[in-house]
């Protein structure tokens, strides 16, 4: 076979190829659900956007209005750092929709309940989530519920998948993972939130590893380099509770413009 005709062979694979990508891609923007898999690289838990989704987001947010801050919660409005302990804002990530900011309360949260333990192991657990969970509340208003489909963040005692390390080929455990899915519901774009806890944490260090993971779903999307802060990149002997630079840094994120809780229909040309 000469050269010429094996070019003409894969020219022709080439095309067909493409043309199945793009009516994959296309099947895909048609489902109106948009899913963002986010993993926080930490002990705990950043996951990669994958491009294509990353693409179609971007294209389907061409049209819509600019990102806006919406009002702050009275929670967070009212709260002062006396001691001006300062943030680590500059640590936070913003996403392609702006910050991950809630801008509809009380946050519905569930926390499903273990099925392959006791159902006293099973409580207990839930107890000790909820413990981490509800020292949010004194700052945004949360609510547990027992339904899950109507749940903006969701809590499940399971193995985060294990991660590759950058620069090595040696598969690490982690004892949490959040992850975030947009999608629209009345035009308006919306995101909902998954929390993996590792079924080996246990006692104080499950309450810590609820904790904060609960802060990235609030919107704190990035870690501080303190260990005196429940946002700390690692897990530590003695977990600290929520600090004033961690609440700091959840108030000046709730200051910053965001696409979500917005239409995605642009009427700042409508008259």
């Amino acid at each position: 076979m000469g050269k010429k005709t094996q070019h003409q062979i894969l020219n022709i694979l080439i095309t067909l190829i493409s043309q199945r990508l793009i009516t994959a891609l296309a099947l895909f923007i048609g489902t109106g659900l948009f899913i963002v898999c986010i993993n926080l690289h930490s002990s705990y838990g950043f996951t990669i956007i994958p491009k294509y989704v990353y693409s179609d987001l971007k294209i389907s947010l061409s049209t819509s209005s600019p990102p806006k801050p919406h009002p702050l919660p009275p929670t967070l409005a009212q709260w002062q750092d006396n001691t001006n302990s300062g943030d680590y804002f500059s640590q936070v990530t913003t996403t392609q929709v702006g910050y991950l900011i809630w801008s509809q309360f009380p946050v519905r949260v569930y926390v499903e309940p273990p099925k392959a333990v006791s159902q006293k192991q099973a409580q207990a657990w839930v107890n000790a989530v909820l413990q981490g969970v509800q020292e949010w509340s004194t700052y945004l208003p949360l609510t547990v519920i027992k339904q899950p489909e109507i749940a903006d963040i969701t809590i499940v005692r399971k193995a985060p998948p294990l991660q590759i390390s950058p620069g090595s080929n040696i598969p690490r455990a982690r004892s949490a993972q959040t992850t975030y899915k947009l999608y629209t519901s009345n035009k308006v774009l919306s995101h909902r939130f998954t929390i993996l806890l590792s079924p080996s944490q246990t006692g104080e260090y499950l309450i810590a590893a609820a904790r904060h993971e609960f802060g990235h779903a609030l919107g704190i999307w990035g870690h501080s380099p303190l260990q005196t802060d429940a946002l700390y990149f690692s897990q530590v002997r003695q977990p600290p509770p929520i600090s004033s630079r961690d609440v700091n840094t959840l108030k000046r994120v709730y200051e910053q413009p965001t696409t979500l809780g917005w239409s995605l229909v642009d009427n700042s040309n409508i008259n």
